[in-house]
């Protein structure tokens, strides 16, 4: 892969969370990128505990240079009964290694104060990476509307287009976390891009890739081990497979190298209510309706549907053990 001349800036919206934390160095071993910001938010630990690990990585990778921007701590629609998925990454979001805290402290400034702010310092060449709810992104836009415009692009983790959730039947865990967060995000005229497990279920990290690590000398692979049991062992039980999804690190790759994937275009609305709430819905306009509807006159945006896994899984092994 060729580098460009000027590495694309992004800023990465993060729930750390193991996957976050292979998402997160990989960026920082990517030389075709620059890693201008990390935000937090709830999801796979609550938004606190979200700042404090995302500080720890990066004094872990020597990057405390990397300003870390608190986000929301409730939902756009100030929900606090929140979802957090500690028993996937287990209670402090790291593989119960309880790590001793970070030096590093927040900047003053909010997750959406912060996205806005550098929207509109480097108008079109900011790539947001959102790793978990979409909150923060739908404060940005709430906060200044015109950061749909500003903003270079949005990757997003989330959505399960055509295949099963993985919170329940309907719902993707992302979008689950903040539904109404996510349809103010796909229908706010952004260029999106949206990596859904219908791909990253097809990306593993394999136990034997997992034993290359741990034989590498790569700073970063040896810090992954030590965090890597719980995730194994819960993918072990609740999928049955020999490996874990590298749901995370796939989104960050796509949005470095957009090649890994191809997509289509559609409208996608999110479900707000029911049993489906946070099933994500896309309209491909192959047909053209009479009605006017909820989906009438929305921008569309693009959704994954392939996926180079190996050369995604080689990309993150190369990375992690090159450190």
């Amino acid at each position: 892969m060729a580098i460009p001349a000027e590495p694309k800036k992004i800023i990465i919206d993060t729930d750390p969370g193991i996957d976050d934390a292979m998402a997160i160095f990989v960026a920082l071993r990517s030389p075709e990128v620059e890693v201008i910001g990390l935000t937090t938010i709830y999801g796979n630990v609550y938004t606190t505990l979200a700042t404090r690990n995302a500080l720890h990585l990066l004094e872990v990778a020597g990057r405390t240079d990397i300003p870390v921007a608190e986000g929301s701590h409730v939902t756009i629609t100030k929900g606090t009964k929140l979802r957090i998925a500690d028993f996937v990454h287990g209670a402090d979001g790291l593989g119960n290694q309880n790590f001793p805290p970070p030096q590093g402290k927040k900047i003053d400034k909010s997750a959406a104060e912060f996205l806005v702010e550098q929207a509109n310092l480097y108008p079109g060449k900011v790539t947001v990476v959102a790793l978990g709810p979409l909150t923060n992104i739908a404060l940005a836009l709430e906060l200044d509307p015109s950061f749909a415009k500003n903003v270079g692009q949005v990757v997003l983790l989330g959505g399960a287009f055509a295949v099963n959730g993985n919170v329940n039947p309907a719902a993707e865990a992302n979008i689950f976390g903040d539904p109404d967060a996510a349809d103010i995000v796909f229908t706010s005229g952004a260029d999106i891009l949206a990596v859904g497990i219908n791909v990253t279920h097809q990306v593993v990290l394999t136990d034997a890739d997992r034993e290359k690590l741990e034989n590498s000398s790569g700073k970063f692979a040896q810090y992954l081990c030590k965090i890597l049991n719980v995730y194994f062992a819960y993918h072990h039980e609740a999928y049955s497979t020999k490996g874990v999804y590298l749901h995370d690190p796939a989104a960050i790759l796509a949005a470095i190298n957009p090649s890994l994937v191809t997509y289509t275009e559609g409208v996608v609305r999110v479900q707000i209510t029911g049993i489906t709430r946070g099933l994500t819905v896309l309209y491909n306009k192959q047909k053209r309706f009479g009605e006017v509807t909820e989906w009438s006159d929305k921008p569309t945006v693009k959704v994954a549907v392939t996926v180079d896994a190996p050369a995604i899984v080689k990309l993150v092994m190369d990375r992690l053990m090159d450190s």
